[in-house]
Order: structure tokens, then C-alpha cells, then sequence
């Protein structure tokens, strides 16, 4: 069972990291937001300080879900995803698999990203670790999240917009939790551990369920 999930994962990382294949792009899109937001800001660097976490976190959460509608739309088209239903591999690890694969090719760049980035919206060189940290706790369970929501549109004609619309509540607990475990870990008052813990708990429990939840809505929209 091993052997063909790790074919899988191996193949969709290296078909995200193509040109086209939407890792760079995910890049792309998060340095464009966390350098023109603060053209809109103003020249307040306390301000801008204070915002800092929400701007990467959204810059980061737009930017993982760039590319998610694309996740099983390529198989479905080629009849990959039917064969891969049919197969003996269990569908919650395929699909478990696939969305670790995107979250290594476009959120583990994200990551490796933020606290260079992060200086752009005067965020505090101590506290650069703390951003990268609750992103690399965080981001998985925004891939887990949007899974589920390309799992649901990948039978529908322009999906993209239905699994924006399906996804982005699902991760509003987890980009306010991100956020206050920033802010708490940069300037406080809260302690960082308890915004801390709750984030990580959000993304183990995307990883449980969201695979099954996902292979559940790929079985309904495609049977």
C-alpha cells in the first residue's frame, strides 16, 4: 500500500513544481500581498507592526488555496481519479497523500518565505521564528480544509468559485487562532501557548477528518 501512495505523492509534487504547475505561483501571489498592503497602509510602521501576523496569514491562506481546485480536477479529467477510487489503496490516504503533496510543494514554501517577508510589515526580527512556526502548525490544515472543498467541485463545471466560497468559512478558525498565536508570541498580552495549541489542534483534526470527509464528497460527486 506504501509503494503506490508514495508514487502518487511523488508524482503530484513534481507536476506542482513544473512551470504551470502552481507551486510558484502560490509564491508569487503571497509576495505580491504582503508587499502591496502596506502601500495601503501608510507609512505608520506601528501600525503597520500590529497588522503585520493578519497580513501574512491572509496573504498565506489566499495563496494555499490558489491552486487546491486543480487538486483532483487533472485526474478527473484523465481518468486517473476513477482508477485511483477503484484501486486497493484506501481513498482517505490517497486523497491524505494528495494533499500532502500540494501542501509541500506550495505551503512549506510559504513557510520557508514568511520571515523574509515578515520585514516588509515590520515584524520584529525576534519574533520571525514565531511566524514561521504557526505557519508550518497551521497551513496543513488549510490543504486538509481545501480538499474537502475541491473534492466537492471537481464534478462541477468552474468549480473554483463554489470551493472558494465552501472553504474560506471553514478557515476562519484557523487563520484567527494563527493570528492571535502571531500576536501573542511577537508582543502579547495573551500567552502564546493557548492560541498555540488550539491552531495545532485545528490542523490535527483536519488531517483526521478531512481526508474522509474529502473521499466521501469524491465517491458522491463522481458515482
Amino acid at each position: 500500500m506504501s509503494s503506490p501512495l508514495a508514487a502518487l505523492f511523488l508524482r503530484d509534487i513534481r507536476l506542482a513544481v513544473r512551470v504551470g504547475g502552481g507551486a510558484m505561483t502560490g509564491i508569487v501571489f503571497f509576495l505580491a500581498v504582503v508587499t502591496i498592503v502596506p502601500f495601503g497602509v501608510g507609512p505608520d510602521m506601528n501600525l503597520l507592526a500590529r497588522i503585520g501576523p493578519a497580513i501574512l496569514w491572509v496573504g498565506a491562506l489566499l495563496a494555499t488555496l490558489l491552486g487546491l481546485d486543480r487538486l483532483f480536477q487533472a485526474d478527473a479529467d484523465d481518468g486517473s481519479l476513477d482508477l485511483l477510487m477503484m484501486g486497493q489503496t484506501p481513498l482517505p490516504l490517497v486523497v491524505l497523500a494528495k494533499a500532502t503533496a500540494h501542501w509541500i510543494a506550495t505551503g512549506l514554501p510559504l513557510v520557508i518565505a514568511a520571515p523574509v517577508l515578515g520585514l516588509l510589515v515590520n515584524v520584529p526580527p525576534e519574533a520571525l521564528g514565531v511566524v514561521a512556526l504557526t505557519l508550518a502548525v497551521g497551513t496543513p490544515a488549510l490543504s486538509l480544509i481545501g480538499a474537502v472543498g475541491a473534492a466537492l467541485a471537481v464534478s462541477l463545471r468552474r468549480g473554483g468559485l463554489l470551493m472558494a466560497i465552501l472553504v474560506l468559512p471553514l478557515t476562519i478558525p484557523v487563520l484567527i487562532f494563527g493570528v492571535a498565536a502571531t500576536t501573542a508570541g511577537m508582543v502579547g498580552p495573551l500567552p502564546f501557548g493557548q492560541p498555540f495549541v488550539v491552531l495545532l489542534a485545528l490542523s490535527l483534526f483536519a488531517c483526521v477528518l478531512g481526508p474522509i470527509a474529502a473521499a466521501a464528497a469524491l465517491r458522491f460527486g463522481l458515482e
